[in-house]
């Protein structure tokens, strides 16, 4: 049935502002979830992502959108969408809060779908809805008469100005209420390459979520289409974004994930790069890393629920063992066919078809399966 099924991805984040380290975040749906009645479909499965060891969900887009997945916003302060009423909504919430389980706002400011046409005959004014902007509130490098983009042009739709003070009120003043009468912990911010990170930072400042992730997002870097061994601009750029956000904000771990995804193909030296740490961000900067595995955009578009036994048992060891954002790891074989590393000293790992096993009695086998196996102690 289809209510049986939810898209699952695992994520960690740590940090001061940005919570213990101890945290896994479930993208609590996928590119299709709106076709099926999703605030009430996602409301039954609370109990189980709460049990599951889960303490944040991500839930996509919950404002009025031009497209049906959420990320045309238009009236930013209307809560019916595709997913569902804002009564299902609130109801959803309220089960999340009796859980313990935070839910996570999908903030999407780069751009905004206009209601009027203005300057140059282009949709880029706001008229009759709240924050009935006018065409200065628009880029003008994507039709208004606001000032040249901060970041990168997300094509085909007005780009908000963040620049204009008028606007970043606004948005502070929408931010505020998502989270202080809806009822939402904390944000993702969508598309956090296309406006400067300070803006960022203000936001965070203004409406003080509890945990906040960008999605700053740009290709690896190949040779053809090889990927490159050595990736520390991209995870550089990154880090670059998180310091413009005064470090209130963690990203999502790109660098990983592009490496990840060609080191499962039998490369599985790429997971240690010249220092002897992990490649990605988490090798540099652990405390603002969210590793990424998969998304809506990325990622297949069902995953069965409830969650896989073997990962509830994994992610029950992460936690009865306490291993956390900032815990030690030290990488023992990095091979084409065999990858092994401590964590915390308390967890050692083993992926591909390659021999390994940690020394020592004191080590106890937890879990196992094809071409993978964890001890602890």
């Amino acid at each position: 049935m289809l209510d049986c099924w939810l898209t699952f991805r695992v994520y960690s984040f740590a940090g001061a502002v940005v919570r213990s380290g101890r945290e896994i975040l479930l993208q609590s749906f996928n590119w299709e979830s709106h076709k099926h009645d999703w605030w009430r479909n996602l409301e039954s499965k609370v109990p189980d992502i709460a049990k599951s060891g889960f303490t944040s969900a991500w839930l996509p887009p919950a404002t009025n959108s031009f497209a049906c997945e959420g990320y045309l916003p238009q009236n930013l302060y209307s809560l019916n969408s595709s997913y569902g009423s804002e009564h299902l909504l609130k109801a959803l919430l309220y089960k999340m809060k009796q859980y313990k389980v935070r839910p996570m706002a999908d903030i999407v400011i780069n751009h905004r779908v206009g209601t009027t046409t203005g300057h140059g005959g282009r949709y880029n004014r706001y008229d009759g809805i709240p924050l009935s902007w006018d065409e200065r509130a628009v880029t003008s490098c994507t039709g208004g008469l606001g000032n040249q983009s901060t970041g990168d042009n997300f094509h085909g739709v007005p780009n908000i100005d963040h620049t204009q003070l008028f606007v970043r009120k606004d948005i502070i003043g929408w931010l505020k209420w998502l989270r202080d009468t809806v009822g939402f912990q904390d944000f993702r911010f969508d598309f956090a390459r296309g406006y400067s990170a300070q803006y960022v930072k203000e936001y965070i400042e203004g409406a003080k979520p509890l945990f906040s992730v960008g999605e700053w997002w740009d290709s690896c870097n190949y040779t053809g289409h090889h990927l490159e061994y050595n990736q520390d601009s991209h995870r550089q750029r990154i880090i670059n974004w998180i310091n413009g956000t005064g470090q209130l904000s963690t990203a999502f771990d790109f660098t990983t994930k592009g490496i990840l995804q060609e080191a499962v193909k039998g490369e599985l030296w790429r997971l240690r790069d010249a220092q002897g740490n992990p490649p990605g961000v988490m090798g540099w900067w652990p405390s603002r890393a969210v590793t990424f595995l998969d998304n809506h955009d990325t990622g297949s578009t069902q995953a069965h629920w409830p969650f896989p036994s073997h990962h509830v048992m994994e992610m029950n060891i992460r936690k009865g063992q306490d291993i956390h954002s900032r815990s030690s790891i030290k990488i023992f074989e990095a091979q084409p066919n065999l990858y092994s590393a401590i964590i915390g000293e308390k967890v050692c790992i083993k992926i591909g078809d390659g021999s390994w096993c940690p020394a020592g009695r004191e080590w106890i086998l937890a879990s196992c399966g094809h071409r993978y196996a964890v001890w602890h102690k």
